[in-house]
């Protein structure tokens, strides 16, 4: 069986979301924007969420901790 080869030049790899040196999550390219997938506790609250950038994740990201 042979399988087609797959161009991965315009496959976006995953983004690492820290605050203050602590990843809580990744945000992963969506049709909308980002998504952002938690990885700890802190961060579950804006799990799932589609962010327009991913500065914006970040920024959620830090408020989340902070709450």
């Amino acid at each position: 069986m042979h399988e087609p080869s797959v161009d991965r030049t315009n496959v976006h790899k995953p983004v690492v979301i820290e605050v203050e040196g602590e990843p809580l999550g990744v945000v992963v390219p969506h049709a909308a924007g980002f998504r952002f997938l938690a990885v700890k506790l802190p961060a579950f609250a804006i799990d799932g969420k589609i962010y327009e950038t991913i500065d914006a994740a970040r920024q959620a990201a830090a408020v989340a901790v902070a709450e």
